[in-house]
């Protein structure tokens, strides 16, 4: 730690110290122990910002991606993007594969279907040198140490930033969307009169959402000085409000008719959502699946979260691992491994032909599913070993799937319903746990969305689970539902008005030592007064309410009048309380930077108070300097930890 740090550590442990002759005097300038909460007194008035003609959401999915707006003067009017060129058959394509390629000296070249057919057609020891990059989102999620400077790895083994990754990604969308917008106007639109949304899981912890805030700002799509033109909207938030507006005609009751993939026209729900209704939503998507609880409240239809964000990485993309897996078993996961890195083209083309018949699964399914192997599989496997593809399927133990004379591999249902099995047990798993939360009770509706939701194994699946304890609805749109709801977020932000911490954050201060309460180890003496060192001060609790526009307050005091910037370490929980910052499970989260140059005055004591804004789908600082009144720079970063 530097001189500068340990000044600065100094300053808010003193800053903070428990008993002071001003505090009983009523001086505000001494930080309290317990979080200090202020509510605006009607939250409902919180400040919307600039106003922009035009809300674009941006669904960044892991396996398939689009956008979406609506003009603020026609609100009830949402635009889902033009379709895509390209596609593949059975697969509806009004949203793009989230795929991309870059020229081999790494410039984009697409987006999308044209990236994917564009690798295809390249000749093999052409496409050796060029970036295709594929479900790459989930590495947001699985990085422990997220950074600026995170890698991704391409088709062909080398490595890429994955914040150029997915700042080109952006510019496409952002590119597209305009140009979609130009037309539309008949003019140049301007990109100043757009507010941005990205859609990211409700689980994605607070780095992985700075990441996305930051790429977007690499890719242009806002400028760093206007932050607000920007929203990150939580993907099962999104679904959850564009859910709680669906007509009866628009979403199927998989309990009272349960259809081909669970779709008909004429199906209807009954009654809707009425006021005090609580319901969960579950959004299944490529990597994740997110589950969200919210109760309505009328007349408004503003919603209230009653149990903090929970899912994990049990997303469709379990399956094609499970596939993966299958494959490895039948041919090695040496030539499996070698052929994706020599062939990686005809990969992609392999897991193309697997995820068309994937949709295909069914639970009454009788009929196999044949999945086409590339020529260049067969091929490259009879040189890699020295005998045919056949002899290796007949010599494996696997026996539910068989070799075809047209050249296929012939799943029994049973198979391909076993490659489902771990990802939906997992789903079923945490779903059951989350119906035996207190919070959890009373549900009348659960709303199953994103592609996932579509396969009719899941549906029986959680339909088995509930047993008719709530209502399953699936929307018609199911894939579109997230990014129809991210652009109702994005004319009105406000609509969600309490949400629950996702963790405990705090910050590490000096108390004074008790005996018989404070550990010795943790003693710290300091001219002549006994303190005890690495107290977790709790700003907000995990899965404790918050309500937007709720403020948690605290003070600070520069050591020196002359000092510039304060540095204050972030710690965060998954425990609801923590004592110490050294405890197990605790770690350092974030850098909250309070910038006071420029805000020097003649008072005997600077004080700077820093606002912390919880309630909203970014953590915000705000802070102010007292004595003169002046607004001080505050950010909180959670990447450079």
């Amino acid at each position: 730690m530097t001189d500068k740090d340990t000044a600065t550590e100094n300053i808010i442990t003193d800053a903070m110290a428990n008993p002071s002759p001003a505090k009983s005097m009523g001086d505000p300038g001494i930080t309290p122990l317990s979080p200090s909460h202020t509510q605006q007194n009607d939250t409902d008035q919180v400040p919307s910002g600039p106003s922009f003609d035009v809300v674009v959401a941006i669904d960044f999915g892991t396996t398939s991606s689009g956008y979406a707006y609506a003009f603020t003067k026609e609100p009830e009017c949402i635009h889902t993007m033009r379709r895509w060129e390209g596609g593949d058959p059975g697969v509806s394509n009004q949203k793009t594969p989230t795929t991309i390629l870059l020229t081999p000296d790494r410039k984009f070249h697409s987006f999308g279907y044209a990236a994917r057919d564009f690798y295809h057609d390249l000749d093999p020891s052409e496409s050796k040198h060029w970036l295709y990059l594929e479900k790459f989102k989930m590495k947001l999620h699985t990085t422990a140490n997220l950074s600026i400077d995170t890698d991704l790895h391409a088709a062909n083994g080398k490595r890429v930033k994955a914040l150029d990754i997915f700042a080109y990604a952006l510019a496409f969308f952002k590119e597209q969307a305009l140009k979609e917008l130009s037309d539309q106007t008949g003019g140049e639109f301007d990109n100043n009169d757009v507010r941005w949304v990205i859609t990211v899981p409700a689980i994605w912890k607070m780095p992985a959402k700075q990441f996305m805030r930051e790429a977007a700002y690499k890719a242009a799509l806002v400028a760093r000085e206007n932050p607000e033109q920007l929203i990150i909207s939580l993907e099962p938030e999104a679904a959850s409000i564009y859910c709680r507006k669906l007509r009866l005609h628009q979403m199927v009751d998989l309990g009272t008719h349960t259809t081909q993939n669970g779709f008909s026209p004429t199906d209807n729900v009954g009654s809707g959502i009425t006021q005090g209704d609580r319901y969960v939503v579950v959004d299944c998507g490529g990597g994740t699946v997110d589950l969200t609880v919210h109760q309505i409240r009328l007349p408004e239809g503003h919603l209230k979260e009653l149990y903090k964000a929970s899912g994990g990485p049990y997303g469709s993309l379990g399956i094609d691992y499970e596939f993966e897996k299958l494959l490895c078993k039948i041919f090695g996961q040496d030539f499996i491994d070698q052929f994706k890195v020599k062939r990686p083209a005809a990969w992609v083309d392999l897991m193309i032909a697997f995820e068309s018949r994937k949709r295909a699964a069914a639970p009454d399914r009788t009929n196999p599913l044949n999945i086409n192997l590339p020529f260049s599989f067969i091929d490259y496997y009879k040189k890699f070993r020295g005998h045919s593809v056949e002899h290796a399927l007949r010599k494996s133990n696997v026996d539910f799937v068989k070799w075809s004379s047209q050249g296929m591999l012939r799943m029994s249902p049973d198979a391909m319903n076993s490659l489902f099995k771990p990802t939906i047990d997992h789903i079923i798993q945490h779903l059951t746990e989350l119906f035996e939360k207190p919070e959890v009770s009373n549900i009348k509706f659960l709303f199953l969305v994103g592609g996932f939701a579509e396969s009719p194994l899941l549906q029986q699946a959680v339909q088995n689970m509930l047993q008719g304890r709530s209502r399953i609805i699936i929307p018609h749109d199911v894939g579109l539902t997230i990014l129809k709801g991210a652009v109702l977020f994005g004319l009105d932000p406000s609509i969600i008005k309490v949400r629950r911490s996702p963790l405990t954050y705090g910050v590490g201060v000096l108390n004074r030592f008790v005996e018989g309460k404070h550990p010795p180890e943790k003693l710290l003496v300091k001219d002549g007064t006994r303190w005890c060192t690495d107290v977790f001060d709790t700003f907000i609790a995990a899965d404790q309410s918050v309500a937007l526009g709720e403020m948690v307050k605290r003070s600070y005091t520069p050591a020196k009048p002359s000092q510039q910037v304060i540095v204050i370490h972030v710690y965060c929980s998954e425990k609801e309380s923590a004592a110490f910052i050294s405890e197990p499970g605790v770690r350092k989260c974030g850098t909250l930077r309070l910038d006071v140059s420029g805000t020097e005055s003649t008072a005997p004591r600077r004080e700077i108070q820093t606002l912390m804004q919880f309630g909203d789908t970014e953590i915000r600082a705000m802070a102010l300097d007292v004595s003169t009144g002046r607004t001080v720079k505050a950010s909180i970063d959670f990447l450079s930890c």
